[in-house]
């Protein structure tokens, strides 16, 4: 998916952006997540951004996911067919956000671009259960973050 293969056309977003961890209110916005999120789409979606705690990062991944300990991005699609329009929600801890960049040696902006792509695809039913769908899904977030900017989330910094 370069951008010779995309639609110039952007399919419409309906986003909702939750801050009840405040921490990242002013640097990773409103405006960003829509542009970024706009750019993963295939199709017309309903999502909700939602940052949290580690407290509640860990929750959740305990109680759906049954691994306790937050993670970086969780993804809850309700889409269940393909000729919906793509809902779910896309929950990223704030904490593990800030670790992961400060390891990686990345600017926190570049690493949550990723997650957001990252989750907007798994919204979209992409995965990385296997290899060949992981080289699938690491290939379209490597095209759609260059599209923004970004450089390959999967090389070293």
């Amino acid at each position: 998916m370069t951008s010779s293969t995309r639609s110039a056309a952007k399919p419409a977003l309906s986003l909702s952006v939750q801050y009840p961890d405040p921490r990242l209110r002013e640097t990773i916005t409103r405006a960003k997540l829509r542009r970024w999120l706009q750019a993963a789409l295939l199709a017309p979606a309903e999502l909700t951004i939602r940052f949290v705690d580690v407290e509640e990062g860990r929750t959740l991944n305990r109680d759906y996911r049954g691994k306790d300990y937050a993670t970086n991005v969780l993804t809850f699609p309700y889409t269940e067919t393909a000729d919906e329009i793509t809902r779910a929600d896309i929950v990223l801890c704030t904490d593990v956000l800030e670790k992961e960049a400060a390891e990686q040696g990345k600017a926190l902006e570049e690493h949550a671009a990723h997650l957001v792509v990252h989750g907007a695809l798994h919204a979209q039913g992409y995965d990385h259960e296997d290899d060949e769908e992981a080289a699938e899904m690491e290939q379209l977030e490597i095209d759609i973050l260059e599209e923004l900017g970004f450089p390959n989330p999967y090389e070293p910094a």
